[in-house]
């Protein structure tokens, strides 16, 4: 019974748990005031190409539905960093045609917003 008696007598401790930072907090006003934000650059408009057709079409294709964006006015260079970053965005494969981008599936629906944000200004759904 002696243990016992010891373990009653242990000081009480301010709360439920021991806080290491509750003596920093009254610091907090002391401290000196930091640097201002930096000031947000406007972004520049995202060139790209003026306008883009984009068209569904199933024609000698054994029936498969692609979508095929046209007239983007690209070098093949450029298509090819095009198609796949639009193939990862929607998740279907593709290839490059000539000049056109065709991608698997019907796109028509998903794709605009995607070319818009790479800097499309006009996109038309044929």
């Amino acid at each position: 019974m002696g243990k016992r008696d010891k373990k009653d007598e242990a000081p009480a401790s301010p709360g439920p748990f021991n806080n290491p930072f509750a003596a920093l907090s009254a610091q907090r006003e002391a401290l000196p005031v930091g640097p201002p934000p930096p000031v947000p650059k406007a972004k520049p408009e995202p060139k790209g190409p003026a306008r883009a057709v984009v068209r569904m079409e199933r024609k000698g294709r054994g029936g498969k539905e692609v979508t095929v964006v046209e007239q983007l006015g690209l070098p093949a260079a450029q298509l090819d960093t095009w198609l796949k970053a639009l193939k990862g965005g929607l998740g279907c494969g593709g290839v490059v045609e000539e000049d056109s981008l065709v991608l698997q599936g019907d796109q028509r629906e998903r794709l605009p917003a995607l070319l818009e944000a790479r800097g499309v200004r006009k996109v038309i759904i044929g």
